[in-house]
Formats: structure tokens, C-alpha cells, sequence
């Protein structure tokens, strides 16, 4: 049903389907939101399926390269419910009715490709429509889902069937992409071909260190308190709970807390008492404005398939902290770029060797290197290796 001339011409018709998009906010939707910015700047045309939240078009973002604004891209809103065991994102499940949206949404668009990103619920109708019209579909697989309801007691049983679910999703792709090698390895594990890793990135133009002369090094601290950040979701996978102990028997550490999400409530009763901040969601401009207010970057989970706001603190000038696993020691070297640790009394005496006051010249150097590092990663490039999958997918091969 696709017209391959269009591709062939260099244009392409894309249709993205995914369970997660604007408003809201996560790593998902931070390059998915990306990866549309720069194939509408690209003069391709973008169709998108996600749960419905009360936007029908997606905004291009403006190009500083172009004064010439992009067109948007559709947003056909599915019918969503609330999860049990997360209640606090609304989520679309394959109903009669999401699978009539999705066929009516091809027929008319017919689109050249489709993508689905983590095909599970609402991917599942993205996933039939290709095969049935037998257009070149490419899955991408962004969240440990089975590795994340483990951490649910309620619902860990019923990891083993989701990982099934989630190689039967797959199985259908031409090609399916990952965001680390890590996740490349884990992907096949689960018996999924055709695997292709796609590259990082991050927006070095809003998250920076400043534009003072030390612009590369984290602002300076006059308090003698280590300034710890976090940013994502507040959900059991990140494993914020490894923190608390922590907080509780130091009183040289700050930490702050942006985000939301279902473990929020539980998390304010476990931190009370602790030097702890909840900052809620921010986005832009005041995030980028807390990255730069805080001395180190930490990062406790160890189910994390990339972790974009890795790259976001780096780019920030601002050291990652980070639990060593596949994704962050493919994003972090230790001691250069950022520290790694594996159990508790680790994360203590890195926390102990950086608060000395030889500990900040560690620091600064660290964020200078972070900093470069993170320069080398841009959304364009990134993006592109989509733009390659979707012609290869085309193409057959």
C-alpha cells in the first residue's frame, strides 16, 4: 500500500505510533519529539498515534538554522486509561476502536513507513496495520518494561509474559533499534533480529554550563554541602530508595528531586526529615537552570535502557554520579567523565573523596570533560540514524 516513489524521491510519509508523547515528559518522548522536529525541518511528513491527551498537532520547534518555520505533524488521540500499578500516566490499550483509528489513519495517510516505539499497548494496532498492508515497519525498544514491573510487587508476575509480548511485537519489524549496546545484547536475549543501535544526544544549546569565563565547571559552592540532583520519573525502577539511608545519616548533602510519578508520595514520607527537595516536572529553560545550580548528577538506577538526562547533566557541566550497568558505563568513563559505583559503601566514599576540598578540583575537571563529551552528541545526527533505518526498512534490507 505505501508509494515508494515518495521515498524513493528522498520524501518519506511516516507514521510514528507510541504509548508515550507530549505533554508528556520522559526520555521517550524527549527524542521522540526530537527525531519529529528533524524530519519535518527535513521536508518529510509526520503522522503520529499516541494517547490521547488533549494536543491533536505537534509543534514543530523552531530552527535556528532556518528562519523558515516547519509545518506540525498530526496527533490522533487514542481513548486512555489508568494503570493499577501506574497511576499516575494514562496509558491506550488495543480496543476495537484504536485498531479502526489506526487502519483509518493509514488508509488515508498512507504512509511509506511506520514506526512504532515500544510496541506493546497501543503499538500493538501500529504492528498489525503494517503487516496487513505489508508496509515496512521499524520497532524501537526504549524501556526495560519486564526488567521495570519486577520492581512491582503487585505486577511482577507478570514480567515473564510482557517480555513475551514484547518479542512478539518485534518479531514483526524489518528492523528493530535500540539506544545502547547494552540494550542491543539484552534485545537479542530476548530473541529479537535485525538489531541496530541508534546514537545519543543531547541539546547543548539549552543545557550548558553558563556563559561565564569557566563556563565548562559547575557553578561554585560557597556551602560546604555536596548539592545532588536527580531528574525522571519518581517510579520504583529509578531506585531512589538507595538514597534514603544516605540522607538520613549525612547532614553534608542536599538533594533535589525533579519529577513526578506514582512512588512520589511514598518517596516525600521516606525522605522527611532529610535535607530533600520534590521540585516537581520542569522543562527548558528552568531546567536547564537547575542542572547548572547543583555540584553532582545522581543516578541510582540500574534498569535504564540509555538515560538521556545523563547527557543532559554532562552537557550541563555537571558530574554524573551514576550505578554502574550496561547503558551508563557506555556513557560515563569513570573518574574522566563522571563516577561510577556499585553498592552503597561505593557511592559513600566517592560522596566522602568529593566533598574533601581536593574533591572539587576533581570535580571541576570531570565537568569540563563531561561537558566536552557531551558536545560530541547532537539530536541531528542522532535522528538521522533513524531517517537511515526507515529507507534501509524501505528498501528491504
Amino acid at each position: 500500500m505505501a508509494l515508494a516513489d515518495s521515498a524513493a524521491r528522498g520524501r518519506m510519509r511516516v507514521l510514528l505510533v507510541t504509548e508515550t508523547f507530549v505533554p508528556s515528559v520522559d526520555g521517550v518522548v524527549t527524542r521522540l519529539s526530537h527525531l519529529v522536529d528533524h524530519l519535518l525541518s527535513e521536508g518529510h511528513e509526520v503522522e503520529i498515534i499516541a494517547p490521547g491527551l488533549g494536543i491533536d498537532e505537534y509543534e514543530a520547534a523552531s530552527d535556528p538554522k532556518n528562519s523558515r518555520r516547519s509545518p506540525g505533524a498530526p496527533i490522533h488521540g487514542a481513548s486512555t486509561v489508568r494503570v493499577p500499578f501506574y497511576p499516575s500516566r494514562p496509558w491506550s490499550l488495543p480496543t476495537p476502536s484504536v485498531h479502526r483509528m489506526t487502519e483509518r489513519v493509514v488508509r488515508e495517510f498512507r504512509p511509506d513507513v511506520i514506526h512504532a516505539a515500544q510496541p506493546i499497548l497501543l503499538g500493538r494496532a501500529a504492528v498489525r496495520a503494517a503487516r496487513r498492508h505489508r508496509i515496512p515497519l521499524v520497532a524501537s525498544y526504549h524501556t526495560n518494561l519486564p526488567a521495570y514491573l519486577s520492581r512491582y510487587r503487585a505486577w511482577a508476575w507478570s514480567a515473564p509474559l510482557i517480555a513475551r509480548a514484547t518479542r512478539r511485537m518485534h518479531r514483526d519489524a524489518q528492523i528493530n533499534a535500540v539506544t545502547s549496546e547494552a540494550m542491543r545484547s539484552e534485545a537479542r536475549a530476548l530473541g529479537l533480529e535485525h538489531v541496530h543501535v541508534v546514537r545519543r544526544a543531547v541539546d547543548t544549546r539549552l543545557f550548558h554550563p553558563g556563559d561565564s569565563p569557566t563556563a565548562a565547571l559547575p557553578c561554585d559552592n560557597q556551602d560546604s554541602r555536596l548539592r545532588l540532583l536527580f531528574v525522571g520519573r519518581l517510579a520504583a525502577e529509578k531506585d531512589l530508595t538507595r538514597l534514603v539511608p544516605l540522607m538520613h545519616r549525612r547532614d553534608d548533602l542536599e538533594l533535589t528531586l525533579v519529577g513526578d510519578g506514582p512512588q512520589r508520595a511514598n518517596l516525600e514520607r521516606d525522605f522527611r526529615g532529610t535535607r530533600t527537595r520534590f521540585a516537581g516536572v520542569l522543562r527548558g529553560e528552568k531546567l536547564a537552570q537547575t542542572y547548572r545550580e547543583h555540584d553532582l548528577f545522581i543516578f541510582p538506577s540500574v534498569t535504564e535502557t540509555l538515560g538521556l538526562v545523563l547527557l543532559e547533566a554532562m552537557a550541563s557541566g555537571l558530574p554524573p554520579l551514576a550505578a554502574r550497568s550496561g547503558p551508563t558505563m557506555e556513557q560515563i568513563v569513570d573518574g574522566d567523565t563522571g563516577f561510577l559505583f556499585g553498592d552503597e559503601n561505593e557511592l559513600e566514599q566517592i560522596l566522602d573523596a568529593l566533598a574533601r576540598t581536593s574533591g572539587k578540583e576533581l570535580r571541576l575537571r570531570v565537568a569540563a570533560a563531561a561537558r566536552a563529551e557531551a558536545e560530541k552528541h547532537s539530536w541531528a545526527a542522532a535522528s538521522e540514524d533513524f531517517v537511515s533505518l526507515y529507507r534501509r526498512a524501505i528498501r528491504g534490507e
